[in-house]
């Protein structure tokens, strides 16, 4: 109880927690949708079949809507506010929610309709929370380590995955997969998310940095006085007015990002091929359509249902490694471990998938073939967490100066949309087509994701901003994106000994004033 009563009280701890319920309602909606899209009644309601390429386009229009989300919520964010911005994505998430709810409740007749529009506004408002929420949290949280601290709010993403299936297997069970209800509780249920964030909302501070930026001085102070107490307050309005007069005069737009030859393009591809290479993982599929993977392994629906809550569960308690090993071992290395990894895992579900489609005419026992084929996927899914799932959001964090942070991090929400919509919009489709030999292709994926990662994502732990886009300076004039051929390989590992910023650099706030 004591320790409640000092999270409850010290703003950086509200500010975390708030953070970590923002980004668990993410990770709800990715385990809301698996069993939704098996409950006969729903498919029944949207008047498509079990094989319907349509199941597929519901589930991933949401990715859309989160890219578009992303841009206008940044827009918001840096013209209105952190706050007002939060709040606008929170409230437009909430009714998107409803709007799926409430599809088809009293008729079928434009029931398809309602669906689309709810998962397209939802995504707008899951998007922007994903854009916001890191800038946001990162400009009022300075201390530890920038890898494990968001690392250990990505776990609770997958608290939220873990959360829906747990209500989903639950009514289904309970209810059965021809009942209305089964689907419609835990759609309804994901507003305790956006409903408790808004009531929490009004006692988290702006951000003083935006104060700065807007200049608002006196609520910058007051803002300050909130988070830290009246002592550092004067020191720290200082810190934040110089560094808002060093980033004055080095504006960077979004040409700059995206256009080749642009100031900050190499940067830009670093973060989009980052995201592209997180899709190709195919972790999306999983996440979404786990069931169906456990079926094509030999199991019965029931027990498919069981594995698929076990393997969240195992990925869950799996992502503590993530935290404990990003600072110590690097981006990088988990990044290219995970991805060769998880190809090795999927060529076995390849082989494994294939002989449990040919048990019978084989004379292999289903178990000998469906239980090894369940541990692959439950490595590959932990692989991933550990690998893929927090890296990809902060290395923008760590690239850009911060006269372009806040963009790059919208850049990386889009292009997870973007990336996320093609996976989960093909993942159906190559099921009914490929059935086994989809594995073979993310087998492939993975591999690609490995060695791009290995060959041009340079190691941003424990290393300072500045130090970080060094890399891309050098990079620059010795005429070669390869990470091995800049400064003789220094990116391709953690700062050794005494050499670059080391703890120092990590422990550097994500958004303080670099200079650049």
């Amino acid at each position: 109880m004591e320790y409640i009563k000092n999270v409850i009280g010290d703003k950086k701890s509200e500010v975390v927690l708030f953070s970590s319920t923002a980004i668990a309602l993410y990770g709800y909606d990715q385990g809301m949708m698996s069993l939704i899209n098996t409950n006969y009644d729903y498919l029944d309601t949207m008047g498509i079949s079990e094989d319907n390429p349509l199941i597929g386009v519901i589930v991933s229009v949401y990715y859309l809507g989160c890219a578009v989300g992303a841009v206008l919520a940044s827009y918001l964010g840096d013209k209105r506010g952190r706050k007002p911005s939060i709040f606008a994505c929170l409230a437009t998430t909430a009714v998107g929610n409803l709007l799926m709810f409430f599809a088809g409740l009293w008729s079928p007749k434009g029931a398809m309709t309602l669906m689309f529009l709810g998962r397209i506004i939802m995504g707008l408002g899951v998007g922007g929370i994903d854009a916001v929420i890191p800038v946001y949290s990162s400009e009022l949280n300075e201390e530890g380590g920038r890898g494990k601290a968001l690392a250990q709010e990505f776990q609770s993403n997958i608290f939220g995955l873990n959360m829906a299936f747990a209500i989903n297997l639950g009514v289904t069970n309970g209810l059965g997969k021809e009942n209305q209800w089964a689907w419609r509780i835990p759609i309804i249920a994901m507003q305790v998310y956006p409903v408790l964030l808004l009531s929490f909302i009004y006692r988290l501070p702006e951000s003083p940095r935006w104060f700065i930026f807007n200049d608002r001085e006196e609520d910058a102070r007051a803002a300050l006085v909130d988070i830290d107490g009246e002592d550092e307050a004067d020191e720290k309005v200082e810190d934040l007015k110089k560094a808002h007069e060093e980033e004055s005069a080095h504006s960077i737009g979004y040409s700059d990002m995206i256009l080749p030859g642009g100031q900050q393009f190499h940067e830009t591809m670093v973060t989009v091929m980052g995201q592209v290479n997180q899709a190709l993982t195919g972790y999306g599929a999983v996440s979404v359509y786990g069931p169906q993977i456990f079926e094509l392994l030999g199991f019965d629906t029931s027990m498919a249902e069981y594995l698929t809550q076990g393997n969240y569960i195992s990925y869950f308690f799996l992502m503590t490694f993530a935290w404990l090993l990003i600072d110590r071992v690097g981006r990088r290395f988990l990044m290219v471990i995970g991805a060769f990894g998880i190809a090795v895992c999927f060529l076995i579900l390849t082989v494994l998938g294939g002989l449990a489609s040919n048990c019978k005419e084989l004379g292999i026992p289903n178990l000998a073939v469906s239980i090894p084929g369940s541990v692959s996927l439950f490595v590959a899914t932990g692989l991933f967490g550990i690998g893929w799932l927090a890296q990809v959001w902060l290395i923008p964090t760590e690239i850009y100066p911060s006269t372009s942070r806040a963009q790059g991090s919208a850049i990386s929400v889009i292009i997870w949309g973007l990336a996320n919509f093609a996976v989960t919009l093909l993942t159906p489709i190559g099921f009914n087509n490929l059935h086994y030999y989809l594995f073979l292709v993310f087998a492939v994926t993975n591999l690609f994701a490995g060695w791009w990662t290995w060959a041009y994502s340079p190691e941003t732990g424990g290393r300072s901003f500045e130090a970080n886009q060094q890399f891309f300076t050098d990079s620059k004039e010795q005429g070669t994106w390869i990470v091995s051929r800049v400064n003789d390989g220094e990116f391709r590992h953690l700062p050794r000994g005494k050499e670059g910023d080391g703890v120092d650099g990590e422990r550097q706030p994500l958004l303080a004033g670099d200079g650049a």
